[in-house]
């Protein structure tokens, strides 16, 4: 599938966090998912239309924003025992390279910080589109979803069960619906 041709959309945006989502999932008890999401980011995107690989992302999240729908469990992932909040209260992601997959496909490579570890993270992103909105802002969409281990990032708490397994898994995947305003 040809790559469309997106030049037009060359240029500075700013993530409209009203109308984005950066989220997650993980497996509890091994018998069920739990999804939460984060409520208070920010972050820009240097978009090359002509040159996909030139373009760069950047988004700083809030770690005391997380939101599973349990104020206990939100308080727990706050802690020591997770996300140690207080200490380190915003998790950050840098691009260091993108590339074209060909048609509405990209692939986006950076540097996830979290616990003041970094690592390395890679997201899959198709483009879902560019419009003007009716307030005049010139638009771009984009929905990703990567996977990580959190014990990457020393995020290690866990508890055994009864019936084996453990009661938080390792793998954790991160679903992102991005909506983007050109900067004027």
């Amino acid at each position: 599938m040809a790559t469309p041709d997106l030049s037009a959309l060359t240029g500075e945006y700013t993530i409209d966090t009203a109308h984005s989502t950066i989220g997650f999932t993980v497996r509890h008890a091994m018998v069920t998912n739990v999804k939460g999401k984060f409520l208070d980011f920010s972050g820009s995107l240097q978009l090359d239309g002509g040159k996909p690989s030139a373009s760069t992302a950047s988004i700083d999240v809030k770690m005391d924003s997380i939101d599973t729908g349990s104020a206990d469990r939100d308080g727990h992932l706050k802690s020591a025992d997770f996300f140690k909040t207080e200490e380190f209260p915003t998790m950050t992601f840098r691009s260091t390279s993108a590339e074209s997959l060909g048609g509405d496909d990209y692939r986006i490579t950076g540097d996830l910080t979290i616990l003041g570890t970094t690592k390395p993270l890679t997201i899959d992103l198709e483009f879902n589109g560019a419009a003007k909105d009716p307030f005049g802002n010139e638009r771009v969409g984009f929905e990703g979803k990567a996977e990580l281990l959190r014990s990457e990032w020393g995020l290690t708490w866990n508890a055994a069960l009864e019936t084996g397994g453990v009661l938080v898994s390792d793998k954790i995947k991160l679903n992102f619906d991005i909506s983007a305003i050109r900067n004027a």
